[in-house]
């Protein structure tokens, strides 16, 4: 699913006026009716509703649903905010078709005109649209305060009012602070964005019926990925497969009391689909990866406390480690800092061929050591949080900013990046992002960025495509999160839950 510009939104609606062909008033029409129906499904008919419009055609879909819903014997009261001596030509015709169903048409010009919101009432904010190009002022800011102050239940007509579609606010913009957002076929690029959370709430899309081959022509560098998207991904597999089918993976995780890192990220991997596993870790952990997942090898490192990539004197075989034996490595969870372990990760870039997995110290040891990062194998996936990826960028203004300096970073050096958070970013080597659509706050928990390690690096050892392999695996580690929260709840969720919830189909 694509996420457009205000521009191209506002050139969508054309296209579908011009080629379905439809009237503008009667799109705006559908739009009313498919915003109603959502309404009438979520709020019985005794809710005492008020909506405030505005002038231009936001304010028109708010007089439309105004009419609609109290054909549905919905108790209704419209508030027009006077800010402009001028009205567009749709509110006009709403305008007119509203009064001939009621006369309770208020209008707002001074804050004495704003009404009494109780605690039982339900706003729908109409006011302003995602053609915002400057902050509120005068009567609307004082009307959005108003309504940010009161008690009652909100939600924002395809944005909420005073928020910018695709870039920055200013932290004194005075903007809307709905509980749900109702955006009309497609998401806004703001929806994605972590400041303005507040300002979004639960947004749920619209389908509306625009214009379907505008939308597949139209470039753009943002995605959101739709979960029977994610689902085409999925490699299927034949009859006649074996253990070799599916890849051997190596994961070079664990230090002295980081072990658990190292268990999370090997168990999330074997239940990931990989063929073989084996697993590096210093020696302290080989009797609990032995021990807690007996479904992988498990290979000592030299060193007793910290990885070096070497295996102990008199091991058989090769003294340190040979990609060619591996389908992928993925590295980084509990491997702390030690400048061991740090000559191991500077020994081993420039020797692999085929994309790995990068994670926790294994990022903060190349944000310390930048230059190592041009040894970065093409298309390996970088797993950072915002934290993480500015140790290993810069410090950004704001989320438009970081966006693009996630680009930026990804296309520079070739690889996927995925900027964990609410609606994780997976920024591709080409420039484009692909926001995800599951996941929960019960993530925010250690450990389950060592899931999503396994996970990525089962992902690749199977033969995935990388880009493919960060969106199908941001997508299932979400999507085993929301199953847990639904189960016990996002509140004490752990990692362990989300591996025994993953499910591949």
């Amino acid at each position: 699913m694509k996420i457009l510009n205000v521009d191209q939104i506002r050139s969508l609606d054309q296209s579908t006026i011009q080629h379905e062909p439809i009237a503008p008033i009667n799109l705006m029409e559908r739009a009313a009716l498919t915003f109603v129906d959502w309404f009438v499904d979520h709020f019985p008919s005794t809710t005492k509703t008020k909506i405030f419009c505005g002038l231009g055609n936001n304010g028109g879909d708010g007089l439309a649903i105004a009419r609609l819903l109290l054909e549905r014997e919905y108790p209704v009261d419209i508030f027009v905010v006077r800010y402009a001596p001028r009205e567009s030509d749709d509110f006009m015709h709403n305008h007119r078709r509203l009064k001939l169903v009621t006369e309770r048409v208020h209008y707002i010009e001074s804050t004495t005109d704003i009404p009494a919101i109780r605690h039982h009432d339900v706003v729908i904010d109409a006011i302003l649209g995602s053609g915002l190009s400057r902050p509120t002022e005068g009567i609307v800011s004082d009307t959005i305060k108003a309504i940010n102050r009161a008690p009652a239940t909100v939600i924002s007509v395809d944005i909420a009012s005073g928020l910018y579609t695709d870039q920055p606010n200013s932290p004194t913009d005075v903007i809307i602070e709905p509980d749900y957002t109702l955006s009309f076929q497609l998401p806004k690029l703001a929806f994605m964005l972590p400041k303005n959370e507040p300002y979004v709430g639960d947004w749920q899309l619209l389908d509306i019926r625009l214009h379907k081959r505008f939308i597949d022509l139209a470039p753009t560098p943002y995605y959101f990925t739709q979960p029977d998207e994610a689902r085409l991904l999925l490699h299927k597999r034949k009859r006649f497969s074996n253990k070799g089918t599916f890849g051997h993976a190596l994961l070079l995780v664990g230090s002295y009391g980081k072990i658990g890192a190292a268990v999370l990220a090997a168990r999330a991997c074997l239940r990931s689909g990989v063929g073989l596993l084996t697993v590096q870790v210093p020696q302290c952990g080989y009797t609990i990866l032995q021990t807690s997942v007996p479904e992988a090898m498990c290979s000592p490192d030299r060193h007793q406390n910290v990885l070096t990539g070497t295996a102990p004197a008199g091991h058989p075989g090769n003294e340190s480690i040979d990609p060619s034996d591996y389908s992928t490595i993925g590295i980084g969870p509990g491997i702390g800092k030690a400048p061991e372990t740090l000559a191991m990760l500077k020994g081993l870039l420039p020797t692999l061929k085929k994309p790995i997995v990068v994670d926790a110290d294994a990022l903060n040891l190349l944000a310390e050591n930048r230059e190592a990062l041009a040894n970065l194998p093409k298309n390996s996936i970088l797993t950072p949080h915002p934290k993480e990826f500015e140790r290993l960028t810069k410090k950004w203004n704001d989320d438009y900013e970081k966006l693009t300096i996630l680009r930026d970073f990804a296309k520079k050096y070739q690889v996927v990046v995925i900027l964990k958070g609410a609606h994780s970013a997976v920024a591709t080597p080409g420039g484009d992002i692909h926001f995800n659509s599951t996941g929960n706050p019960g993530l925010s928990t250690g450990g389950t960025g060592d899931v999503l390690t396994g996970i990525l690096t089962a992902l690749l050892a199977q033969g995935y495509d990388p880009v493919e392999a960060a969106v199908l695996g941001v997508f299932s580690h979400g999507l085993a999160g929301d199953r847990v929260a639904q189960q016990r709840g996002p509140i004490g969720m752990t990692a362990s839950d989300v591996i025994d919830a993953l499910r591949w189909e």
